[in-house]
């Protein structure tokens, strides 16, 4: 069962089409779910794309009430889903993708994971389920909607990340604004629990690998030719451009 779920998730990503959700049809819990979206990864992986880090969800309070759990959830990030800053978004591939801005830790493994630098980062999320709609064990299930991510400049780590203004901007307009405060209260505690999360399922951390700390703002839809920055108090600016 596991293996044909991941096949229909993969499929459905390759094709760029959505489908109906499948866990509750499928009796699938989170512990389940997880082993779906380790399958899942691993087909990308035997494509030749590498790991390239780990990206945290559900780091809003607010989000984790809604859904009724008291943890995060976490996926994989791979060179495939890398976009340069400044660069182009091939919208073509993606199904309904939106955008939200977050913060990137670099990570250095000596001898234990620790932040190396800091960077202003945005992610692009692309659920693979009909109607942006799915269940938690769906969406960890679809590599927590992970779809494409930029990291600015990376820069020192300052004294605080806890309270730092964000501003999510589209063509030139702020849309979203919000705080790093949004993100388990200090962007740390998302690295810290990407470092528990990952290592307990027997993921190796590597240095160099990216965590991506989970969503500063609500996240917005993407239109053909638009213009996307993220905008982060003390760590600078990301961007990217969708296809048109």
């Amino acid at each position: 069962m596991i293996s044909e779920l991941a096949d229909r998730l993969d499929r459905a990503a390759l094709s760029a089409t959505a489908i109906p959700r499948l866990a509750a049809a499928a009796g699938l819990d989170p512990a389940g779910a997880y082993d779906v979206q380790r399958a899942l990864v691993e087909r990308r992986l035997a494509r030749g794309e590498r790991m390239a880090g780990v990206k945290m969800g559900l780091t809003s309070r607010a989000k984790m009430a809604q859904v009724g759990v008291d943890e995060v959830i976490w996926g994989h990030l791979t060179d495939g889903m890398r976009i340069d800053d400044g660069g182009v978004l091939d919208l073509t591939r993606l199904i309904h993708a939106r955008a939200e801005p977050e913060v990137a830790f670099l990570l250095s493994h000596d001898p234990e994971p620790v932040v190396r630098a800091v960077a202003p980062a945005l992610e692009v999320i692309d659920s693979r389920f009909e109607g942006f709609d799915f269940s938690l064990p769906d969406v960890i299930a679809d590599n927590t909607s992970a779809a494409g991510f930029v990291v600015g400049p990376w820069r020192p780590v300052p004294e605080g990340l806890d309270n730092l203004g964000v501003l999510l901007e589209v063509n030139g307009r702020v849309v979203q604004t919000g705080s790093t405060a949004a993100i388990l209260g200090d962007p740390r505690r998302a690295f810290d629990a990407a470092v528990r999360l990952a290592g307990g399922s027997g993921v190796e951390l590597r240095d160099g690998w990216i965590v991506l700390a989970g969503a500063a703002t609500a996240a917005v839809p993407l239109n053909p030719g638009d213009h996307v920055r993220a905008v982060v108090e003390k760590l600078g600016t990301a961007s990217f451009k969708a296809s048109s």
